[in-house]
């Protein structure tokens, strides 16, 4: 029989994810699409505190803040665009008033903070090898802001400082949190203004430099998503118009290729009833009728309730579902 697909190989030995599990993601708009299919799951999951973060040195920044419980001050913010920012943070957390945007990022990063000390799960996506920096003090920025060009100096990590900042960092998270599994992944999305072959040479490094960090370390584990999209889908019809994003369905089939190497039987029966009662809660009624209105909005307390009464942890995520 003729194949005309090459198959990742999916890792045969990975930490299984029990539905009640508390997660925590930082990194790409990639973790985000991810993240967002989880939540639509109830799992327990905090996605980019910081915002999107992109490159290794970035998010390892965010992580030693949220594990010395650092918080931002008004001195970290700029007015830029007439909004005030950071260059801890991406532009999502920017606000016009200087106390919102103190007290929404602080906020967020302390309950990264709070969650990184009892997540079962830490799931990182490094998007780019490459970073920014401040030609003023040299520290590297999460965001640039749409600030002109001359403000920074760019530059590719090796993967040597990839690793030499990271390999102390992940010996003091576990010591943090010794049930924290950590899964690293790559992020499928194609920074094309660095040019195709610029694109592969970042890829590369962080691809060489997460062997290093999961190398002796049973705690730490690579997901194949870059591989996936970019080996087994390899067609331009699984990306965005822009063609650098994956779409929504290369998305889907990774998160599937996710859940079938970490979801146990009861995850998966789990996840899938969850799933249809965020599906119901998000339905907008294509009627005015309020008797069918109102039989809608029962069936969805209905299912609420016995999601609660067999999965209690569920409990404030639906309330989120539920105000939306």
């Amino acid at each position: 029989m003729m194949n005309f697909r090459t198959k990742t190989d999916l890792p045969e030995s990975f930490p299984q994810m029990a539905h009640s599990d508390k997660l925590l993601m930082l990194g790409s708009c990639f973790a985000e699409n991810v993240g967002s299919r989880l939540s639509q799951r109830l799992f327990d999951v905090i996605v980019n505190p910081f915002g999107t973060l992109y490159n290794p040195a970035s998010i390892a920044d965010a992580l030693r803040r949220m594990l010395d419980c650092r918080l931002l001050s008004q001195d970290d913010f700029f007015l830029h665009a007439g909004q005030w920012r950071s260059f801890s943070l991406h532009s999502r957390l920017a606000s016009a008033f200087p106390d919102k945007a103190l007290a929404a990022a602080n906020e967020s990063i302390s309950a990264g903070a709070a969650r990184l000390r009892d997540a079962r799960f830490l799931i990182l996506t490094f998007g780019t090898a490459y970073v920014f920096r401040l030609k003023a003090t040299g520290a590297t920025v999460a965001n640039c802001h749409k600030l002109p060009s001359t403000t920074f100096s760019r530059q590719l990590l090796s993967t040597d400082e990839i690793t030499d900042e990271w390999l102390p960092l992940l010996d003091r998270l576990h010591a943090v949190n010794p049930q924290m599994q950590i899964v690293f992944t790559v992020s499928p999305v194609r920074h094309l203004a660095d040019g195709a072959h610029g694109n592969q040479i970042s890829k590369s490094t962080l691809l060489l430099a997460t062997e290093k960090l999961i190398a002796g370390r049973d705690y730490c584990h690579y997901f194949p998503a870059y591989e996936i999209v970019l080996d087994e889908l390899r067609d331009y019809r699984f990306f965005a118009a822009d063609m650098a994003h994956p779409s929504e369905t290369a998305v889907d089939y990774v998160f599937e290729q996710f859940a079938a190497t970490a979801f146990p039987d009861d995850t998966c029966r789990k996840a899938l009833r969850c799933e249809k009662l965020t599906r119901l809660l998000s339905h907008r009624p294509m009627t005015d009728n309020p008797d069918d209105i109102r039989r809608l909005q029962e069936s969805a307390r209905r299912m609420a309730d016995d999601i609660e009464r067999e999965m209690p942890y569920t409990k404030h995520i639906i309330e989120k579902f539920q105000k939306k």
